[in-house]
């Protein structure tokens, strides 16, 4: 989850680096560094904490160099400290690295028999001995092959060398790695985004791969040695200009921008004038696929597990879930008539990519859902379904998961009707009605003021429940994970029938819980689920659509409504509310709401 910048060029690069390193924050954000090489010195500089307080350092306005790496760090092995924080590095080498290597403490142990001396707790000051242990007996090239031997593990790593005064090496293994090209000067980063400020030409390294780049030279290699040619991509020359503008943070823009980037992704699949979706060039006979897995991490996972109830409820196809995590370590038995997709914003979180390799390993149907369309899970999949929300800064992630949720609902009205399992005037309804679900967000949104009021009572709780039944339980753990994510206050999310078989037992007078009742098939049976946590003292938030029936019960603490939708559309608008509630309860505790505690936006450790 760590980032990773080099710059090798004809004029100095620290400011460059420090630039790039701010847009890598949202990958780590323990600790920051970089190193330069000039006059065959290595300059090194680290900090605890944010890039700004590596800024702040004096050492870095006199910074010397045209080659540099630096680094932003989630941390792993060793506490975030600066002596933790990368570069890591000896007389002759220095190194930034993103990834575990598991075989660190045998390598170790190999190293201090040699006579090297470790200053940090981290696996990755490993690597620095050890590519210096080879490099008194082998010439650049066939150390660094001998190094990537012996490495167990994940890793993308940037490397620079005291005698080769304008070189980096990258590498990589299960973690990303880009190269990006610029006139005199030639670039190395963890992704497309932290490099679109100095180039639109980008190469993408694959698994096993290293490359050595100078000002005017890139050259690629296999783990063998052999020279590889890659193809340059052109990205959009246009850099996003994204800031807060006059939000406080991120997030309070992104979950503002919904209705925004719905519209955007619902132009980008319907047809207006045959209401219809668009979905080209799809490869595969769909009377050869029977089923569909969803796989994902986090919030994505529980965008699959949506995307489930829809699947089920429109198409004849046997649906499954699973946590990337857990799929890939177990003995799975891949069915060549089933659909793999695999659900990433970023398109780098590692088990997720692990999982969708294990199953091209496999020669199994994959297919992406993601927001970065240059990214490592949607180059390797056969088939990509972007969600068209731009960046997303903030690390608990708002519009990325509207964009997951609403790509699969579009994705499971494709199927239902090419299937023949929905007759084409419930389609064409149900597309109609899509169409008007940015508006209804935007409404919803106009719910803010009682969720400000409501959020201290969150705010002061040592827990509290998220209830939900049908397409509203996914919702809750969503709404759960936000409340942790941001609040760090302990939230469940359980499907509301459920509370009865041993939750009941947490609640006691005064506990805020969460109980997401639409009008929908399930709206009798989540009340009398509520009544049941009322009549044991909890402090019930009801949040339900818009309706002339009043709720058929009593003692509710407080009732949030939301625009009314056909059930398909119900969880976008229920997912609002929640969203804001995690944030201002974050807000009134004065917590760093665009960077968690202990959290990255990009996943890209096991």
């Amino acid at each position: 989850m760590c980032g990773i910048i080099g710059i090798t060029s004809s004029k100095p690069v620290s400011s460059a680096i420090i630039n790039s390193l701010r847009k890598l924050e949202y990958r780590g954000y323990d600790s920051a560094g970089l190193a330069t090489l000039s006059e065959g010195i290595i300059n090194e500089v680290k900090s605890e904490g944010r890039v700004e307080n590596l800024e702040k350092n004096i050492a870095i306005k006199n910074m010397q160099g045209s080659v540099g790496i630096g680094h932003v760090r989630w941390a792993t092995h060793g506490i975030p400290n600066t002596i933790n924080a990368h570069p890591h590095s000896s007389n002759n080498v220095s190194i930034v690295h993103n990834g575990i290597i598991e075989n660190s403490t045998i390598l170790k142990k190999f190293l201090i028999s040699k006579g090297h001396k470790f200053k940090s707790q981290t696996d990755t000051e490993v690597i620095v001995h050890l590519i210096t242990e080879y490099l008194k007996e082998n010439d650049l090239k066939n150390s660094i092959i001998k190094m990537l031997n012996q490495l167990h593990g994940s890793f993308a790593l940037g490397i620079i060398f005291k005698d080769q005064p304008d070189l980096i090496v990258g590498a990589r293994r299960g973690s990303p790695l880009a190269v990006g090209y610029g006139p005199n000067e030639n670039y190395l980063g963890s992704d497309s985004y932290a490099l679109k400020s100095m180039t639109n030409k980008i190469s993408y390294l694959n698994d096993g791969e290293f490359c050595i780049l100078k000002k005017n030279l890139v050259e690629f290699f296999n783990e063998k040695g052999a020279k590889v040619n890659k193809k340059v991509l052109e990205l959009s020359s246009s850099e996003q200009d994204y800031d807060k503008g006059d939000f406080k943070h991120f997030m309070a823009k992104e979950i503002e921008e919904q209705p925004t980037t719905l519209k955007n992704c619902i132009k980008e699949y319907i047809d207006n004038i045959n209401n219809d979706i668009n979905i080209y060039n799809f490869p595969w006979d769909l009377k050869k696929i029977s089923s569909i897995t969803l796989i994902g991490c986090g919030t994505a996972y529980h965008s699959c597990l949506m995307a489930k109830y829809w699947f089920e409820e429109l198409t004849s196809l046997d649906v499954t879930i699973d946590i990337a995590s857990e799929f890939r370590y177990r003995k799975n038995r891949f069915k060549k008539d089933n659909l793999y997709v695999f659900v990433s914003q970023s398109g780098e979180t590692a088990d997720t990519y692990a999982a969708l390799d294990l199953c091209n390993k496999n020669n199994m149907k994959t297919c992406s859902v993601v927001n970065v369309i240059e990214s490592s899970i949607a180059r390797d999949a056969n088939f990509v379904l972007p969600i068209h929300c731009g960046p997303e800064i903030g690390v608990a992630s708002t519009k990325a998961f509207l964009g997951q949720m609403l790509v699969l609902y579009i994705f499971s009205l494709k199927l239902s009707v090419l299937n023949k399992d929905l007759d084409k005037k419930t389609y064409v309804n149900k597309i109609k009605d899509l169409k008007n679900l940015p508006k209804l967000v935007e409404e919803t949104l106009l719910t803010e003021s009682k969720i400000q009021t409501i959020s201290s009572t969150f705010t002061d709780a040592k827990g509290s429940m998220f209830l939900g039944r049908g397409f509203s339980y996914p919702i809750a753990l969503e709404g759960a994970l936000k409340l942790k994510e941001l609040a760090y206050v302990h939230a469940e999310g359980y499907p509301a029938g459920e509370m009865k078989h041993g939750p009941l037992a947490l609640i006691e007078d005064g506990m805020p819980v969460v109980v997401l009742a639409p009008r929908d098939n399930y709206y009798q049976k989540t009340i009398s689920n509520m009544q049941e946590v009322i009549a044991r003292g909890a402090k019930v938030l009801l949040i339900t659509n818009k309706s002339k029936d009043e709720v058929m019960s009593e003692n509710i603490w407080q009732t949030i409504e939301v625009e009314s939708a056909n059930d398909d559309l119900l969880p976008f608008l229920l997912t609002v509310p929640l969203q804001k509630l995690a944030y201002y309860s974050a807000l009134k505790k004065g917590y760093d709401i665009d960077k968690p505690r202990n959290l990255a936006k990009s996943v890209t450790v096991e």
